[in-house]
């Protein structure tokens, strides 16, 4: 089973996907791909609060803040997957450590978490809904907000289930959320 989950921050889509990846798995084949890399004080008290929310629920994290590919040829297609988050999975790629900034970043990565759905059994995808507030951006950020969005209407075609988690709720546009 594939699975599209969307939101505003800290509406639990984490703690959803988490719940959905552990009932697909098998124990010893339950992933979690990693895709934050840590900039600042925030950002790492954020991933250490989202590693302590799935102790003990059996995850092997694979790091994969870049280079997505490369960090899953080895990857077990019969396990369960969880990909948090799209979102900075694509701020990475988009912006590069180097300070560069990769305009292509958004087909190459729709195209490799389309090809993830083909070739896993399941997985699970969580992505910020970053489209509702009524500001106007620098055109960069808007790049990044349009490249995010080509890659969710992609994941959404891709997947068996899409929802939205908001304030705690699930509205599922597509599918079922099996927990």
């Amino acid at each position: 089973m594939t699975v599209f989950l969307s939101g505003g921050c800290k509406n639990g889509k984490s703690t959803l996907a988490e719940q959905i990846a552990v009932h697909l798995s098998r124990p010893e084949h339950l992933y979690y791909l990693a895709t934050m890399i840590p900039h600042d004080e925030e950002d790492r008290l954020r991933i250490a609060r989202h590693v302590q929310s799935r102790a003990g629920l059996g995850f092997q994290t694979v790091e994969c803040g870049l280079g997505l590919e490369k960090a899953l040829e080895k990857a077990d297609p019969a396990g369960s997957y969880l990909l948090d988050s799209v979102t900075a999975l694509l701020s990475n790629e988009m912006f590069r450590p180097d300070g560069s900034v990769d305009l292509s970043a958004p087909e190459r990565v729709a195209g490799e978490l389309t090809t993830l759905c083909r070739r896993l059994k399941h997985i699970v995808f969580v992505s910020d809904y970053i489209y509702s507030d009524a500001l106007r951006y620098g055109e960069l950020t808007e790049e990044y907000r349009r490249g995010l969005a080509y890659i969710d209407r992609c994941l959404a075609a891709a997947c068996d289930t899409v929802a939205e988690v908001s304030f705690g709720g699930r509205l599922i546009y597509k599918g079922e959320i099996p927990v």
